[in-house]
C-alpha cells in the first residue's frame, strides 16, 4: 500500500471544511441550546433554593406563631385559674360575712326575747308580790308565817 499525498492532503482539505461548516451550522447552534439548557437549569436551582429557604422562613415564622399562641393559651388558663381561685374566696368571704350576720341578728333576737321574759317574768312577780303583800297585811302574820310564804311564792315563781 502506497501513501498518496496528494489523497491525504484532499482528505485533511475536506476535513477543515467539514469541520469549518460544523463548526458554523452545527456547532453553533448547539451548544446556544446547551447553553440556554444550562441557564435554565441554573435559574431553577435558584428558584428551588429561595423556595426552600422561604419555607424555612415559614416554617419559622409558624413554629414562632404556635409557640405564641401556647403562650397566650398558657395566659388565659392562668388568668382563668387566678380569677376562679378569687371568686371562691369572695363566695366564701360573703358566706362568712352572712353567717357571722345572721348569728348577730339571732344573738339580738335572744337578747331581745330575754329582756321580754324578764319583763314578763318582773310584771307577774310585781303582780304576785301585791298579793302576797295583801296576804300578809290581811293575816298580820308573824315573822315565820311570812318567811313561808316568800317560800311558797318563789316556788310558784320557779315553778313557771
Amino acid at each position: 500500500m502506497a501513501l498518496h499525498w496528494t489523497s491525504t492532503v484532499y482528505a485533511i482539505v475536506a476535513f477543515l471544511v467539514l469541520y469549518w461548516l460544523l463548526n458554523k451550522y452545527a456547532f453553533g447552534p448547539l451548544l446556544g441550546v446547551m447553553e440556554k439548557r444550562r441557564q435554565l437549569v441554573l435559574e431553577q436551582m435558584n428558584t428551588a433554593e429561595s423556595s426552600r429557604k422561604q419555607a424555612e422562613q415559614q416554617m419559622v415564622e409558624q413554629k414562632a406563631a404556635l409557640e405564641q399562641a401556647r403562650k397566650e393559651a398558657y395566659e388565659i388558663i392562668e388568668q382563668s385559674r387566678v380569677t376562679s381561685s378569687k371568686q371562691a374566696d369572695e363566695i366564701v368571704n360573703t358566706a362568712k360575712t352572712e353567717a357571722s350576720r345572721l348569728k348577730d341578728d339571732a344573738l339580738k333576737d335572744i337578747e331581745s326575747e330575754k329582756n321580754k321574759a324578764i319583763a314578763a317574768l318582773r310584771s307577774e312577780v310585781g303582780g304576785i308580790s301585791v298579793q302576797i303583800a295583801s296576804k300578809i297585811i290581811e293575816k298580820q302574820v308573824d315573822e315565820k308565817s311570812q318567811e313561808q310564804l316568800v317560800n311558797q311564792y318563789l316556788k310558784e315563781v320557779s315553778g313557771k
